[in-house]
């Protein structure tokens, strides 16, 4: 069902040569950080696959860039499994882990971190690589669009220790998706992983500012659809299809169909408006240099709509039906299987 939907894209995007290499890097850090604590967690970790998500949505980087991005990309996605919304007593973790983690990028690179866990000490030694050979200018950009989404993702874990996790509406819950997928970051990281940047002019400009919010729709959209299953199964309403059941009624199939709508209408508002990019350059007197930047800006955008869809497809995590401990916590209502907000391994 959700997970099977396909989406016509318009983008034919490639993946990294260098995944093989960079994942098997990869896993060893993740176990070696202490990001997974148990057999059965590396196994709940490896069948999600993110190596392959950004391999497709990094397709550019270098074999070692390649090895950074990945470290960065596992971190939202463990700690985004942290929360028990049976104990309200660990929200007060995620947000004080949530803050030190906002902050990170606002210290000197390489600092120790304050808050200390798993998670931070990972992001830590991430940042100092991810910063490295960027501008104050991206740095900042990205440390807001990163402070945005993590305030966002407490917000949700507050919501939910209050038991008040679905009872956002339609337009409230679309606004809270938008910051809570994180994709204005990600995007941001696409500058990263080919040693660019997007100009600043270009950033402020009103027709890339909606470009990118369509983006972060249409994926997290996207994202809702093929997760749904599994988050059904998890009693978590955090979900377009969940929000538009409750809210207008809409038996099951009928809201699945109309999420499809709303994020296809996303996705072709984007379409409309990239056709609009050689206008807006034109209107901002851009040189030739910054108009190939804006180029490769305009295909990190598009890499992480085709690349993150390509590997929603087939990931592990939206599985619905899987057989595994990791599935038999989350039914039982006991969140992740390791504990990554403590100290200790």
């Amino acid at each position: 069902m959700p997970q099977d939907v396909t989406f016509d894209l318009p983008f034919d995007t490639p993946v990294s040569e260098h995944l093989q290499y960079a994942r098997g890097r990869h896993l060893r850090w993740v176990w070696d950080m202490g990001l997974v604590r148990s057999q059965d967690g590396f196994e709940e970790y490896r069948s999600w696959d993110l190596p392959e998500a950004a391999a497709r949505t990094y397709p550019h980087a270098s074999a070692e860039d390649m090895v950074v991005l990945m470290n960065w990309f596992s971190l939202a996605f463990l700690f985004d499994d942290q929360f028990d919304a049976g104990r309200p007593d660990r929200a007060d973790r995620v947000a004080e882990v949530a803050r030190e983690l906002i902050v990170t990028p606002l210290r000197p690179a390489g600092s120790t971190p304050r808050v200390v866990c798993p998670i931070t000490v990972a992001w830590a030694q991430v940042w100092e690589r991810l910063s490295h050979g960027m501008s104050l200018t991206w740095q900042t950009r990205f440390a807001a669009s990163w402070g945005r989404f993590l305030q966002a993702h407490t917000e949700e874990v507050d919501l939910a220790a209050r038991g008040l996790a679905g009872t956002l509406g339609l337009d409230e819950y679309a606004a809270f998706r938008r910051r809570t997928v994180g994709i204005h970051h990600s995007i941001d990281a696409g500058e990263r992983s080919r040693g660019f940047e997007v100009p600043a002019q270009v950033q402020a400009h009103p027709l890339m500012v909606r470009m990118r919010d369509l983006a972060a729709d249409t994926i997290g959209f996207m994202n809702d659809i093929h997760s749904f299953e599994r988050e059904k199964r998890r009693g978590d309403g955090h979900n377009l299809i969940a929000v538009l059941h409750r809210e207008r009624g809409y038996g099951w199939e009928e809201a699945a169909a109309e999420a499809y709508r709303m994020t296809r209408a996303c996705l072709d508002e984007y379409l409309r408006l990239e056709a609009q990019v050689p206008e807006m350059c034109d209107e901002l007197r851009l040189t030739d240099d910054q108009r190939a930047d804006v180029r490769k800006g305009v295909e990190a955008i598009q890499h992480w709509i085709n690349g993150n869809y390509e590997w929603a497809l087939t990931t592990g995590r939206y599985a619905a039906d899987k057989e595994s401990p990791a599935a038999e916590a989350e039914l039982a209502g006991r969140g992740s299987l390791d504990d990554l907000l403590a100290v200790g391994r």
